[in-house]
């Protein structure tokens, strides 16, 4: 007989994302409760043969029940803290009661809840008082629950591990609030996914509240310090004082980076308390090699040709490392990454189009600025870098991996598309992509999509400061290029977006 399918609520959550894959490719059957299917569908494993996608409401009791009827067991990856949702630790409550409710309807042998790490008899938080409430509200049914306590995780999209970037990267001196120095646990987000997959395949678990933390216990500030050495930027001058309190904690966070200050304030007024495992029970129930902070924030920190080369597979592979940034992730994840693309449309093929892309660098040079290329190719060479000098290989082909003046091949799709990636002095990493596809009518659109990732303040300012150069830059060598294809320009060059974050 098929084993029952898990029920998954939270699918589209950080956790929930990166859990479900991982559940499909241990050959299990998921059923993923979600609210909004298009979040999903978004995501590269939507297809999986063995994934049953479900609309529902976790307020709504009656559509709970009908989801949960026919599975084996749950994981409730919920939690109500997100903009714009008021009092989250009652809508945490009513949707804990309709699970409970439904898992013992439909009979599941058991929920997994992830919840937060915190002691009930110190002054703990709203948001983690909510939690621990839930997880006995998910109990009040007769189910048993397997509940699991988690300080911060670390990983690229995990909220608590963005505003740590983004405030390392973005401030050299951080007047910060007194919690940089309570002593905390977080563990890597691979590690918290090996737990709740475990948790499946070990009863003694079942009906078990379980504390899971990585082998480091820190203070923010060395998290900070340890997050600086690992990204390569100077040491960060923390300076401690007495007056900021969790809210006004969360207005700071919220000024310094993307994350909201409704989202931030839960999450400072978690860190003004002590978050350490007090019970490292699991370890011997579920063994595996816990990642240190070092290596988990190392792992996070994913270079941007790596990014690109994961876009440029399409979803090909159903597990990525959890660590990275994936799609569905909540927009601030990755940290900071600024965007510009331009468009051109030309009447001729895209064989023809291609022709001039194909051909760029080396002793043709880029089109337009040339004087400035070589500028830019001196000041490389002064700073240590290659420079121009390096030419290409072939004049007319270009293959994956090859140099190309100061730039590397990532990626290369005759006639479709060309990824760079920059290898000049720069204070962050940049990409430059060309891409071509038929506009119907007898056209062919032309786009190139600069991408830079900064590093530190110096990244951003660079950015800021030299876009509109580059702005006029990139849009001489489109025209040129579309020109040199041999048709007529009939749109552009035009902006398409200049995005950041």
């Amino acid at each position: 007989m098929a084993a029952k399918p898990v029920l998954v609520a939270g699918a589209t959550g950080y956790v929930g994302g990166r859990l479900v894959p991982r559940l499909l490719e241990s050959g299990r059957t998921v059923r993923a409760l979600v609210r909004s299917p298009a979040k999903l569908l978004a995501r590269p494993w939507s297809g999986h043969p063995g994934l049953e996608i479900v609309q529902a409401d976790l307020l709504d009791g009656p559509a709970v029940a009908r989801v949960a009827q026919g599975c084996g067991s749950a994981y409730y990856l919920v939690h109500s803290m997100e903009p714009g949702q008021g009092d989250f630790a009652e809508r945490e409550r009513r949707a804990a009661q309709n699970m409970a409710a439904a898992a013992a309807q439909a009979g599941l042998d058991r929920i997994v809840y992830l919840g937060g790490l915190g002691d009930e008899n110190s002054s703990l938080s709203h948001h983690l008082r909510s939690r621990m409430e839930t997880a006995r509200i998910l109990a009040s049914k007769g189910v048993p629950v397997t509940h699991l306590r988690a300080g911060a995780i670390l990983g690229a999209g995990s909220a608590s591990f963005e505003i740590l970037r983004y405030l390392v990267d973005r401030l050299p001196v951080m007047i910060t609030p007194r919690w940089v120095h309570t002593p905390c646990q977080p563990i890597a987000i691979r590690n918290v996914l090996t737990y709740l997959v475990g948790c499946l395949d070990c009863d003694r678990t079942v009906g078990q509240t379980l504390d899971i933390g990585g082998p480091d216990v820190l203070t923010y500030r060395e998290l900070m310090e340890i997050y600086a050495e690992e990204a390569s930027l100077p040491k960060r001058l923390v300076i401690p004082v007495p007056v900021l309190t969790p809210r006004l904690s969360s207005y700071w966070i919220h000024l310094v980076t993307p994350v909201h200050a409704s989202l931030a304030r839960p999450l400072a007024e978690g860190l003004s308390v002590p978050v350490v495992c007090k019970d490292n029970r699991i370890r011997s129930l579920i063994p595996q090699q816990l990642l240190s902070c070092r290596e988990a924030i190392r792992m996070a920190l994913k270079p941007i040709e790596q990014r690109e080369m994961q876009s440029s597979r399409n979803g090909a592979v159903l597990l990525v490392p959890p660590e990275w940034p994936q799609e569905g992730d909540a927009a601030y994840a990755g940290g900071t990454l600024f965007e510009s693309a331009w468009r051109v449309s030309v009447r001729a093929s895209a064989e023809a189009v291609w022709e001039p892309v194909a051909r760029i660098g080396g002793d043709r040079g880029w089109y337009f600025g040339d004087r400035l290329w070589a500028l830019r190719g001196w000041m490389d060479r002064l700073a240590g870098g290659t420079g121009l000098r390096r030419g290409r290989p072939d004049p007319l082909v270009l293959k994956a991996g090859d140099a190309l003046d100061f730039w590397r091949v990532l990626d290369v799709d005759p006639p479709k598309k060309l990824l760079l990636l920059a290898e000049m002095r720069l204070p962050g990493q940049a990409t430059l992509e060309f891409r071509i596809a038929w506009a119907g009518e007898g056209l062919t659109e032309l786009v190139q999509v600069s991408r830079f990732q900064p590093k530190g303040l110096a990244g951003i300012l660079y950015w800021y400061l030299l876009y509109p150069v580059h702005g006029w830059l990139f849009r001489g060598m489109l025209l040129a290029m579309a020109r040199e294809a041999g048709g007529t320009v009939v749109g552009g060059p035009e902006p398409i977006r200049g995005q950041s974050r």
